[in-house]
C-alpha cells in the first residue's frame, strides 16, 4: 500500500499547519501556542484531549470498535535556541528561537494521522496521540512518564519517528535494539594555585592538569570498556584564565558522554571520577566532577520493532525500508517511555534538508513532501496493529 489517498488529498492543509507552526517556535516547555494549536486540532476532528502532563503535554484519545487493546504515538513539540538563517516565508518570527530539528514536522505528521484516523475508524481499540514538549536537552518525556502518562492513558506498546536529513525521501530505517545513544553531561572544575606566569614553579598549574584529564579520559574508551562497545567522552568546553602573563587558580571543563548500553552508561562516571582523582593528585591539584545522567539509550524491543517495520512495508515498500543501518550516537528522551512500555522508533528519510545540512543547523528545514508519508505510516502502524 503506498502513501493514504485521503492523507494525500489533505497535503496542503498539513504543509499550513506545519508552516503555522514553524513560524512561531517555542522552547522547553514554553509550548503553549503549539500546544493551544495542537488542542484546538484535535478537538475539530472529534478527538478526546487531555492536557497538562509536563506543562504543556497534549494527549489526545481516539476510540474505535469495542476493543480493549491501546497503543500510543509520540510527536514531540519544542524548538531549539538556534537564530534562523532561512529567508522563506515561514521562517521564525520568535527570535534566537527555530524548530532546528523537524519537531514541527513530527508535529503535524502525527496531527494528520488523527485527523485520518477519527474520519476513518477503521481500527478495533484505543490510540492515544502523545504531544510531547521538551524533548531538547530537558527531558519532556520523562516528566510525561514520572507524572503519569501511562498510568493515565494505558497502553501496551509506544512508537515514535524522526526525519533523518540525507536518508533519501520514500526510505525508513529501524531496526531492534539500540537506535540512539544515552546522553549525560559532565563539568570538572580543576583547582592548582595561580602564580606568575613567569614564575610557573611557584603555583600548581591547572591548564596543565586540565590538558592532562582531556587527553586520559579518551581511555575511558580505548582502555575502561571494551573494544566491542561503543562510548563517547567529549569534552566540548574549556574555560581558564583572564590575561596572558597568569597562571589561573582554577579551569572549568564541560562535555557530554554517549554509549548504546545501560551498562556501559553506568560505569562512565566511576571511571571519569578514577582518572580525574588520579590526575590530579599526580600534579597535587584538585578537582570536582559534577556528572549528570540526561537521557537513557533509545532501545527498540524486538516484537515491536517487526510491527512497526510491516506497517513501513505497507506504506514505502520492503526495498524501502532499510534494517541495518548503524544507530547514532545522538540522544532521544522517547527512551523514557521506551524503558516504560515495549515500543519502536524509525527514522523517516528528510531527503537533502537545504544547503546540504543536518539537523541542528540554522539553515535546516522540514521537508514538506513526506509529511504525508509519515502521516499514512502512523495510519497503516494503527490499523495493522489494532485491526478489526
Amino acid at each position: 500500500m503506498p502513501i493514504v489517498n485521503r492523507i494525500a488529498a489533505f497535503h496542503d492543509t498539513m504543509i499550513a499547519w506545519r508552516h503555522d507552526i514553524h513560524a512561531h517556535p517555542e522552547t522547553a516547555f514554553e509550548e503553549k501556542r503549539t500546544a493551544d494549536v495542537v488542542a484546538q486540532k484535535l478537538e475539530s476532528f472529534g478527538i478526546e484531549v487531555h492536557r497538562g502532563l509536563a506543562g504543556t503535554g497534549v494527549v489526545g484519545t481516539l476510540r474505535a470498535g469495542k476493543g480493549k487493546r491501546a497503543i500510543g504515538l509520540r510527536a514531540d513539540m519544542d524548538a531549539l535556541h538556534i537564530d534562523e538563517r532561512n529567508d522563506f516565508a515561514h521562517k521564525s518570527t520568535n527570535p534566537g528561537k527555530m524548530h532546528a530539528c523537524g519537531h514541527d514536522g513530527h508535529t503535524t505528521m502525527l496531527l494528520g494521522a488523527a485527523k485520518y484516523l477519527a474520519e476513518t475508524r477503521n481500527f478495533d481499540g484505543t490510540v492515544h496521540f502523545i504531544f510531547q514538549p521538551a524533548e531538547e536537552n530537558e527531558g519532556g518525556g520523562r516528566v510525561m512518564v514520572e507524572q503519569g502518562l501511562f498510568e493515565k492513558f494505558p497502553v501496551e506498546a509506544v512508537f515514535g519517528m524522526h526525519n533523518m536529513p540525507n536518508l533519501p525521501v520514500g526510505t525508513f530505517g529501524v531496526m531492534p535494539g539500540p537506535m540512539m545513544a544515552s546522553f549525560d553531561i559532565f563539568e570538572i572544575v580543576v583547582t592548582g594555585k595561580g602564580a606568575h606566569a613567569a614564575m610557573p614553579h611557584q603555583g600548581i598549574d591547572p591548564v596543565v592538569v586540565a590538558a592532562e584529564i582531556v587527553g586520559a579520559l579518551q581511555t575511558v574508551a580505548s582502555r575502561t570498556t571494551s573494544p566491542l562497545d561503543a562510548v563517547v567522552v567529549s569534552v566540548t568546553q574549556i574555560h581558564a584564565g583572564d590575561t596572558w602573563n597568569v597562571i589561573p587558580n582554577e579551569v572549568v571543563m564541560r562535555g557530554t558522554t554517549r554509549s548504546f548500553q545501560p551498562e556501559v552508561q553506568d560505569a562512565i562516571e566511576p571511571a571519569m571520577r578514577r582518572i580525574v582523582d588520579g590526575v590530579c593528585a599526580a600534579f597535587g591539584a584538585s578537582a570536582t566532577l559534577r556528572y549528570e545522567r540526561r537521557y537513557p539509550p533509545t532501545i527498540n524491543a524486538p516484537k515491536e520493532t517487526e510491527i512497526a517495520a510491516a506497517a513501513l512495508v505497507d506504506v514505502a515498500g520492503a526495498e524501502n525500508v532499510r534494517r541495518s543501518l548503524q544507530p547514532t550516537m545522538g540522544a532521544e528522551d522517547f527512551s523514557f517511555m521506551l524503558q516504560a512500555k515495549p515500543g519502536c522508533y524509525v527514522w523517516i528519510g528528510n531527503g537533502d534538508s537545504g544547503h546540504g545540512c543536518m539537523l541542528h543547523n540554522p539553515h535546516y528545514d522540514f521537508n514538506d513532501g513526506i509529511l504525508p508519508l509519515g502521516a499514512s505510516y502512523w495510519a497503516r502502524l494503527v490499523e495493522n496493529t489494532l485491526a478489526r
